[in-house]
């Protein structure tokens, strides 16, 4: 099943994407994909619901702007140097432990808004992701049971400030938290119809050139192991998302590096999770 939330910013309605490709209203069932409907477990009625009233529902034009396909979560959690090869085209080596870092819920968009390069930045960066959405709290979560708190997958651009992130004191968090910095979706895609998740070809482009093109099988650290790793240190609630690394081709590891500018068009895609497009505008008062 896939789950997005459609409308304007901050009053984003739920639906569901068909099979067919047509988009339905299901504010009869729930008012948004949020932690109280993930906590809820109505995730596993939502299906059921469809089936019986899919008929009825309004459907949703395609000229409606599709927002975040879930709504503000506590916590937007990232791991750096996930794939080996990222680790080496940043300079570093691959970790021993995943790295963890946060980036702000305000950062949070839709999958097709305007990317805003923040004001004094030239180094904004793009990072196409596959980022986990947890379906009921975890704490202490052993590995063999982490999947068990999936509720479904989506597609992240963790977009980076890098002399924010990497050239100024203190933690990434500062590179990584712009408005507009985290589009997620077009929609959240349940376990059962996505598949393996660790075989999925993730890619971007930047004005048709393919710059990032590799397979979630890259991954150091798998799904099961950073739910039961995170869970360590944190409670984890419904509704947070956990996003997992990029592959390699960032704008930092070209040779020279590369950043984006206004104008600058930006694709991204991952196996069964459908696309993104941003177009890159200045920040303005």
């Amino acid at each position: 099943m896939k789950l997005l939330r459609y409308g304007a910013p901050e009053s984003e309605k739920p639906g569901v994407q068909l099979p067919d490709g047509r988009r339905i209203d299901v504010s009869a069932f729930t008012s948004d994909f949020d932690e109280r409907f993930f906590a809820s477990g109505k995730i596993a009625e939502l299906g059921t619901w469809v089936a019986a009233n899919a008929a009825s529902c309004p459907t949703i034009p395609d000229t409606e702007r599709l927002g975040p396909c879930v709504g503000r979560p506590s916590k937007l959690i990232c791991i750096g140097l996930n794939y080996a090869k990222h680790a080496a085209e940043s300079g570093m080596a691959v970790p021993t432990e995943p790295v963890v870092f946060f980036k702000a819920s305000s950062a949070i968009c839709g999958p097709y808004d305007n990317l805003i390069i923040p004001k004094n930045s030239e180094k904004t960066d793009w990072e196409v992701e596959l980022a986990v959405v947890i379906g009921k709290k975890a704490s202490y979560v052993e590995e063999a049971e982490a999947m068990d708190h999936v509720a479904g997958y989506v597609l992240h651009n963790d977009y980076s400030e890098r002399e924010f992130q990497l050239e100024r004191s203190g933690q990434w968090v500062k590179g990584k938290s712009a408005d507009t910095f985290a589009p997620l979706g077009p929609y959240l895609v349940t376990p059962d119809e996505l598949g393996d998740p660790h075989n999925l070809r993730l890619w971007l482009s930047v004005n048709g050139e393919m710059l990032q093109d590799s397979n979630t099988d890259d991954l150091v650290f798998k799904i099961p192991f950073l739910i039961h790793y995170l869970s360590q240190f944190m409670t984890l609630l419904p509704g947070d998302v956990i996003s997992t690394g990029t592959p390699f081709g960032v704008g930092l590891g070209l040779k020279p590096p590369r950043y984006l500018k206004a104008g600058d068009v930006v694709e991204l895609g991952i196996d069964g999770l459908g696309v993104q497009k941003q177009v890159a505008v200045d920040w303005k008062k």
